[in-house]
């Protein structure tokens, strides 16, 4: 599946902007290549996996392109360390231009809008035609403004359509969570929201656990602002690289939550969290038999219906089409474009 048809298309603008370089900016007349062309998206179609790769590492983000994962990230966060962002951001940019088209959604993210790092990631950056940009530790929706104020800037400086890129910013902290109604509405760029956990058990001294109970309150409350808003909502990485079992325990347990995602900070955890976010043919066949059952008692001018000696009724009925959805209309393992 191409990754541009995850994007929606929004009504665009264009407004004449300046954007004020700084000094000595290797890409300061770069001109950005062409992004590829938006289509309209299914925005139930969700990204289930993406894979976290080190922004300066060109093998490992080759390594990612080349993955069943739906999104690759290019990290210029925690992955790269403080001496290292420029040449990171160099690489990046190199690395990105060699990737397939239709390989998976190309994302990078950015360091905290509360660092000194941020505004050279997006300027120096722009020019590797990122379809997204990840935002780290966001707790307010001026985080969000700052970011787009920039990227407008950028787009119209390329001539390009205001909103061609895109947003998806990591909740992280307690001001984040308390603050995710106003996260979530602060930018039409926004397609989904994030959750981090082990910097927001930092944030509230809570110690990480393995059932997850100390994160359990905020990833209820991403998921709600995420569903209140229309966007997905991804989950937050697990950090025991070999422990496939937990993990995919852990990711049966938050897609009940509500989750359609989650991040993956290595590649043998992709296919682990595909397989947990796809449905598998026995969902696929008892959302088609409930779906079918339903509609034939709508037209038979009945409401609710009893299926398997269970009650079947219109929010059951709209997470089955949910779930075919998910699963590519029923065709486990493909992704509809």
């Amino acid at each position: 599946m191409p990754a541009t048809s995850f994007l929606s298309n929004l009504p665009y603008t264009r407004k004449p902007c300046k954007i004020k370089q700084p000094a000595n900016n290797p890409y300061a007349t770069t001109t950005p290549p062409p992004h590829p062309p938006l289509r309209s998206p299914p925005m139930t179609l969700p990204l289930r996996s993406l894979l976290f790769m080190p922004a300066d590492s060109p093998r490992k983000i080759a390594r990612g392109a080349g993955l069943p994962a739906d999104a690759i990230i290019a990290d210029l966060e925690d992955a790269v360390a403080h001496a290292r962002k420029t040449e990171a951001r160099s690489l990046l940019v190199d690395s990105f231009r060699t990737l397939p088209q239709d390989g998976p959604l190309r994302c990078i993210r950015i360091n905290p809008v509360h660092s000194p790092f941020w505004p050279d990631d997006l300027l120096q950056t722009f020019a590797a035609a990122p379809q997204v940009y990840v935002i780290p530790k966001v707790e307010s929706a001026a985080d969000l403004q700052s970011v787009n104020k920039q990227l407008t800037e950028l787009e119209c400086s390329a001539k390009m359509p205001v909103r061609t890129v895109r947003l998806l910013p990591i909740v992280e902290s307690a001001a984040g969570v308390v603050n995710l109604p106003e996260i979530a509405r602060a930018d039409p760029r926004i397609v989904a929201l994030a959750f981090g956990a082990e910097d927001f058990a930092g944030d509230i001294g809570a110690q990480r656990s393995r059932e997850g109970w100390e994160v359990f309150y905020a990833r209820s409350a991403v998921v709600t602002a995420a569903a209140a808003f229309g966007l997905q909502a991804i989950d937050t990485v697990y950090t025991d690289l070999a422990d496939d079992s937990g993990l995919a325990d852990e990711c049966d347990t938050v897609q009940k939550m509500g989750f359609r995602g989650k991040l993956a900070i290595h590649p043998r955890q992709v296919e682990v969290i595909n397989r947990a976010f796809t449905p598998d043919l026995s969902e696929v066949a008892a959302a088609r038999r409930l779906i079918a059952v339903f509609e034939a008692h709508q037209r038979a001018g009945r409401g609710v219906c009893v299926l398997d000696g269970k009650m079947v009724d219109m929010p059951m009925y709209r997470a089955a089409q949910d779930l075919l959805a998910r699963a590519g209309n029923g065709t486990v393992g493909e992704r509809p474009n």
